[in-house]
């Protein structure tokens, strides 16, 4: 069954990963009729990123379903507050509340796999001296760590395009929660090695989100992507 017309989804990519990352998705969505845009967030610090993806939500003429992997996650807690956003989907994402930042959210939880795989890096910026820090995975272990159950010559590419997150989006605050006001639903995945899956449950209980569970590596678009699908299916429909 398609979905309604008229209704735009706007796939916002995480940490680590660009728009590439829902290349399966995509696809099965635009069979659904529905319009798609996949922007490329900068990654560059959650008040630049979600104002960046508010604008491009704004420039939409019509109702949006505002979807968030990750990191993409803290994204649209903030930019999903624009008037036309019907809707929010979190896959294995950050649901921030207003005044949290992502390294206070993390620090309720044990650290997971990843943040030992860390490498950081400093590159020109905004910060003193012209310079920044710059968070990217140690490619060897990126595979293994966020794209477990995705094809290996796949995963390996993700490896070396990996988009860094600057240092910065791990302290900035999130001024808003918009979940506290528009529908949300929420995808756990049950083998997430780069975020804590009781940490995604955790914030999708808080925010009384529809929450769904699939026994899936941190890039579920990837590794499972029609059950992303039908999650996507079922939030548009429902608005």
């Amino acid at each position: 069954m398609s979905c309604p017309a008229g209704r735009t989804v706007v796939l916002v990519h995480g940490a680590f990963t660009d728009a590439s990352s829902y290349a399966a998705v995509i696809p099965l969505l635009l069979r659904e009729g529905l319009d798609v845009v996949a922007p490329a967030v900068p990654n560059r610090g959650l008040g630049g990123d979600s104002a960046y993806v508010a604008s491009v939500v704004r420039a939409i003429p019509g109702p949006v379903v505002l979807v968030g992997h990750g990191y993409g996650g803290a994204v649209i807690t903030v930019a999903g507050v624009e008037d036309n956003v019907m809707a929010l989907v979190y896959l294995a994402g950050y649901a921030l509340d207003e005044g949290e930042c992502l390294g206070e959210l993390q620090g309720k939880f044990p650290a997971p796999p990843l943040a030992g795989a860390l490498v950081r890096t400093q590159v020109s910026g905004r910060g003193p001296g012209g310079t920044e820090t710059e968070v990217s995975v140690d490619v060897a272990r990126f595979p293994a760590l966020l794209a477990a159950g995705i094809d290996s010559v796949a995963a390996r590419v993700l490896a070396v395009s990996q988009r860094p997150l600057a240092d910065r989006a791990l302290t900035e605050d999130a001024p808003v929660a918009a979940w506290q006001t528009k529908p949300s639903w929420g995808l756990v995945a049950a083998q997430d090695r780069a975020i804590d899956p009781d940490l995604e449950r955790y914030g999708y209980l808080r925010a009384g989100m529809t929450r769904y569970e699939i026994d899936s590596s941190h890039l579920v678009m990837l590794a499972r992507p029609e059950t992303v699908v039908r999650l996507i299916r079922e939030a548009v429909e429902a608005v």
